[in-house]
Formats: structure tokens, C-alpha cells, sequence
């Protein structure tokens, strides 16, 4: 009987999710859920879920996985709306940037028996230059070569981690295991502080005299410096995740500081080749991680070896068979 993976949330990346499972029918049923009904009714249409179901604690009442694919404002009330229909031995996951606080959420809602482990998915580098969002945006292989730091609270069952980490082999991308400090650090670095300094950029410049002019002119590198900004959704999760990543997010901030002051220092100093030195540093190390980043060999970085075929036999096989058992 196919594993059923129950899926809240049918943006980019859950829809995603949904259409790289689609290429294994024979062993996962995915069930679909979306605030917005016409987007469940789009996804099913398009083949991105086998069945949908809009009455939320019901989609996951027989699932042996459940991914929350939703903004970090949303997860807590959406545990607490499943909660008490998760079966025993569900793992549930989350895709959110920031780790420590949903943690601390889980632990506190979920029920015993019902694992929790958290991922940050990157999508894979052929996608690095879209920016679309939402179903629209899908891509079956938008995992592809794609790294997904995966962290458990202590005491997590190893065969919890073992299924998270064969569903992730499913969407193509790979597993990396750290702990809930570290990833968080990782996401301020990676993901919070792009988006801040596009803030930064866009106050500081829409709110110069000047603007009323420059705004005629401005163009593609101005649409690329801003662009991390987008949604008002999105700017609210922004906020509560980087209050909740608070002291990473200030190390960032002021490493960006340091970085501008400098800068600063050497053109109001007219330091040429330390300007230049400073420029051309940017230029190569920007390079080197988008040839990193296509290549994606990370030969320094602990990954978890995942054998597509050995771990499909036991997700699917060995572990939910002896579930199926203790059940009857």
C-alpha cells in the first residue's frame, strides 16, 4: 500500500514537492491542502497531487508524513489544527528558514508518538535566476542538486530521520544534518540578510530627495540589488523570522556594516587599488560559489549518503509495514 504524504501548503515549494513525487505513484499517494481552494483544485487539475482535501484535519489523518509548506506565521496554528488527527509515528516536517522557535512549537503541540524534524529546502541552481513564486512557479526538478539542511530535536527516532531523509532523495535533492543553531545560523547568513539590505537599499534611496528623478532611471541593477524583497506575505514572515533569529541576524547586520564602512572609507579617502582589491574580491568569490553552486560537488561538507534504492525499500517497505502491523 503507497505511503501517504499529505502536503499543507501548494506554493513554489510544496507544489514542487508534489510534482517530483509524482514520478514515484507505485509508492507514495500525495494529498493536497491549500487555504486558497481554487489553488487546490489547480494543483490536482495539473497533476501536482493525487487528491486534495480542504478540510485540514482530515488530509492528514492517515498520513505517515506530513509537510508544512507554509509561511513560519502560519505553522503554529496549523500544528494546532492537526494535532489531535496525526496517527502515531507521523513525522512532521516544515520548510521554514528559521528552526529554533517552530522547534519549540512542535514540541509543545504535537502529541506523543507524532516526531518532529525540520527542513530548509534551496532549490536546485538551474532556478537561481527565477523569481516567481507561488503554484505557478513549480518545477518538478526544482530540487535537483539541491541541498536540504534537515535538523531533529534530541531523542528523535533515527528512523524518522531516515524518512525525511529518503523523501528528500525522491524530490532529488540531498540531505545535510546539522543542528538547530547551526542551520539557523546558515538561513541569517543565506536568506535573511539578502533581504534585509534590500530593505536597507530601498529605504535608503526611496527616501533621498533625489528619487522622484533617479526612480526614472533606475533599471537592472537597481531590480537586482531589490529584488529579495518581494511580497507583502513574504514581509511578514521576513519579520517574524528574523525577530526570531534575532542574534544571528544582528552578527550579519553588523559584519554588513563593517563591510560598507570600509567601502566607504576607501572612496571617501580615494584609496584606488584598495577600492578595486575590495571590488574585484566581491566579483571572484561571487563567482566561485555560482561555479560551486552549478557543479554542486561539496566535497568538504558532511552530507548523509542516501541510496536511492536501499532507502526507498525501507521507507516504503520494511519501516511501514511494521507500523501496519503494530496497528492491527
Amino acid at each position: 500500500m503507497p505511503v501517504q504524504i499529505t502536503i499543507i501548503g501548494l506554493g513554489q515549494i510544496g507544489a514542487s514537492i508534489g510534482l517530483a513525487l509524482a514520478a514515484h505513484k507505485d509508492k507514495v499517494t500525495t494529498v493536497g491542502h491549500d487555504k486558497e481552494f481554487s489553488i487546490e483544485r489547480l494543483a490536482q487539475k495539473n497533476g501536482i497531487v493525487d487528491k486534495t482535501n480542504h478540510n485540514l484535519p482530515s488530509s492528514v489523518e492517515n498520513a505517515n508524513l506530513v509537510v508544512l509548506a507554509v509561511p513560519v506565521h502560519q505553522v503554529r496554528e496549523t500544528l494546532g489544527y492537526i494535532a489531535q488527527d496525526l496517527k502515531k509515528g507521523t513525522v512532521v516536517v516544515d520548510t521554514t528558514l528559521v528552526k529554533g522557535q517552530v522547534t519549540k512549537w512542535a514540541q509543545e503541540i504535537l502529541p506523543k508518538g507524532v516526531h518532529y524534524v525540520g527542513l530548509v529546502p534551496a532549490i536546485g541552481p538551474d532556478y537561481l535566476q527565477e523569481t516567481k513564486t507561488g503554484l505557478d512557479a513549480a518545477k518538478a526538478d526544482l530540487f535537483s542538486k539541491a541541498i536540504f539542511l534537515l535538523s531533529a530535536p534530541y531523542g528523535t527516532p533515527g528512523e524518522a530521520i531516515e524518512l525525511v531523509s529518503g523523501f528528500v532523495s525522491l524530490t532529488g535533492g540531498s540531505v545535510i544534518i546539522t543542528d538547530l543553531i547551526e542551520s539557523d545560523g546558515l538561513m541569517a547568513s543565506a536568506h535573511l540578510l539578502p533581504q534585509l539590505v534590500s530593505a536597507a537599499l530601498l529605504n535608503a534611496t526611496m527616501e533621498q530627495p533625489g528619487w522622484q528623478e533617479a526612480r526614472k532611471v533606475a533599471s537592472r541593477v537597481y531590480f537586482a540589488a531589490t529584488s529579495a524583497l518581494t511580497g507583502r506575505e513574504d514581509t511578514e514572515a521576513l519579520q517574524m523570522l528574523t525577530l526570531h533569529d534575532r542574534e544571528n541576524v544582528i552578527h550579519g547586520l553588523n559584519a554588513m556594516i563593517l563591510a560598507l564602512a570600509d567601502l566607504r572609507d576607501d572612496i571617501e579617502d580615494a584609496k584606488e587599488g584598495s577600492l578595486k582589491d575590495r571590488l574585484k574580491k566581491a566579483q571572484e568569490g561571487r563567482q566561485n560559489w555560482l561555479n560551486e553552486r552549478f557543479t554542486a560537488n561539496w566535497m568538504e561538507m558532511k552530507t548523509v549518503p542516501v541510496e536511492k534504492i536501499s532507502v526507498k525499500e525501507r521507507l516504503f517497505g520494511t519501516m511501514f509495514n511494521r507500523a501496519d502491523k503494530k496497528d492491527k
